[in-house]
């Protein structure tokens, strides 16, 4: 299992799945390999192919326990966390000391925005299991999205960590979640001590180095460099190293670091905008091509689908049937863009809402057309396109006074976007940049600073499209009205 693990981890999906499916093949595996075995066939593009061999072994062996988690992981995978909901209910009765059966119910109820049975879930998995690292991750990122508090949010990782002092990855957990409440520093600060020690594992180093890499570039390059001594093959070390190098302003350098991992990864957005992050830096030609943002940021005025007399008829009812969605949210999920607002968990292309099952229909128009202007070439966004498009994730933003998104890409997509439903009355006043949506200022520290070079102003109803690899963020707003919009990223379909 740690084998599988450590190659999803590192991007290896096809060994990952080499050295997990001969073991899965019976339905026995124990459930941390069973889901090593799911990671590596969704990542390979073969989520289909899980779930219906999870669900055969399911059915030829209904007492089967293991066969049954394995399919709910499955089925998350897929995004259907109502029946992945079921089937882990099930599987999760039949052996409720389990902790791996209540991780995975936890995860589905969190996706269906059930946090109450999902945050007694997640206690009852680390009861089972004191030192389940990913439980501990998730609740704290649960009890952060719904009180706003580190100390709360870390506390159940401070009493693991007390009785297991020497667990580097419940140190990691914890060091993540305090990052990903915005305190960097003291996220680095829990490491420093453990990550001096002469046998500090790489995975120590690095998760140290994206808390500095958001501080002191210098720090993070140390750190990404012990972690490449120990292990020169890592990833995550290397992915490291390349952003470090450009906060340091060796562009240099990190170009051809960056293309060594675009070549095991060519559509990783994040390696893409480091790529040209680089490319600028170092006054390259290739940047004007592929950053190319009059071209590539394309507005669009959805129409109002034929259920709805006019458009703000149809932004009234999405209103409403969003904020129905953020009432439980309270604060910023961690490690999300977004300052100072709330995000929803659940995917919104599956919603059964009408208002927003409509909103997708409404998208397709839009889409097809940015695909068709796109054209063909061997760039990495327009050699994949193949005419045809499917949804890979989508969600719901809602930014309150002084709200903004960090600027960020989306690794795993190929188009991305913003749609606006509801704006304050501070973002039509022309003469200030509240709310503007910017593109191409890096989300990294880089030497020299890079400014925003072409932005949106928007309007309710609008949709804009562009590619996934565009460093993108937005300038604050003001005042007590939310701003409340739709993103989803999409990518080629067959």
């Amino acid at each position: 299992m740690v084998l599988a693990r450590r190659c999803n981890d590192t991007r290896r999906h096809a060994q990952a799945l080499a050295v997990a499916a001969p073991f899965c093949v019976t339905g026995n595996a124990a459930p941390e390999l069973a889901t090593q075995h799911v990671t590596s066939l969704v990542a390979l593009g073969r989520k289909d192919e899980a779930i219906a061999f999870y669900r055969r072994l399911a059915a030829d062996s209904p007492d089967n326990a293991a066969a049954a988690h394995a399919l709910a992981v499955a089925l998350q995978a897929a995004d259907r966390h109502g029946e992945a909901e079921s089937v882990a209910r099930r599987t999760r009765a039949r052996e409720p000391q389990t902790a791996a059966f209540s991780y995975t119910h936890a995860r589905s109820l969190v996706a269906l925005g059930a946090f109450d049975r999902a945050e007694a879930a997640l206690r009852d998995c680390l009861r089972a299991d004191p030192q389940h690292v990913d439980a501990h991750g998730d609740l704290a990122r649960l009890i952060w999205m719904r009180a706003g508090d580190s100390a709360e949010a870390t506390a159940e990782l401070d009493r693991a960590l007390q009785s297991s002092p020497g667990n580097d990855a419940l140190w990691a957990a914890k060091a993540a979640v305090l990052q990903g409440a915005g305190d960097p520093r003291a996220a680095y600060a829990c490491l420093a001590a453990r990550v001096e020690r002469p046998q500090s594992p790489p995975a120590l180093q690095v998760r140290a180095g994206l808390a500095a890499l958001e501080f002191d570039p210098r720090i993070a390059l140390e750190r990404a460099e012990r972690a490449l001594r120990a292990t020169p093959d890592d990833v995550a070390a290397r992915t490291l190293q390349v952003a470090a190098l450009l906060g340091v302003g060796a562009a240099d350098a990190a170009l051809p670091a960056c293309e060594a991992l675009r070549v095991a990864s060519p559509d990783d957005q994040y390696l893409i905008a480091l790529q040209t992050t680089a490319w600028r830096m170092l006054g390259d030609e290739r940047y004007a091509r592929l950053c190319d943002y009059r071209n590539l940021v394309v507005p669009y005025r959805l129409e109002a689908p034929p259920a709805w007399q006019s458009q703000a008829d149809f932004l009234g009812d999405l209103k409403r049937s969003l904020e129905k969605l953020h009432a439980a949210h309270r604060h910023p999920l961690l490690f999300q863009s977004l300052r100072h607002g709330t995000e929803t968990t659940e995917d919104l292309v599956h919603s059964g809402d009408p208002a927003v099952r409509a909103l997708f229909g409404a998208f397709d128009a839009p889409i097809r057309d940015y695909i068709a202007r796109m054209g063909q070439s061997d760039d990495p966004l327009r050699r994949r396109n193949t005419g045809a498009y499917h949804f890979n994730g989508s969600w719901s933003v809602r930014l309150r006074s002084d709200g903004f998104h960090h600027n960020h890409v989306h690794p795993r997509g190929w188009i991305s976007s913003a749609c606006y439903i509801d704006l304050p009355d501070s973002m039509a006043d022309a003469t200030t940049r509240e709310g503007v949506l910017t593109f191409a200022e890096p989300g990294i520290l880089t030497m020299p600073a890079l400014a925003a070079q072409h932005e949106v102003r928007p309007e309710a109803g609008m949709l804009v499209l562009f590619p996934s690899y565009f460093w993108h963020g937005t300038v604050p707003i003001s005042g007590e009205q939310t701003r409340l919009t739709v993103a989803f990223d999409a990518v080629p379909g067959r």
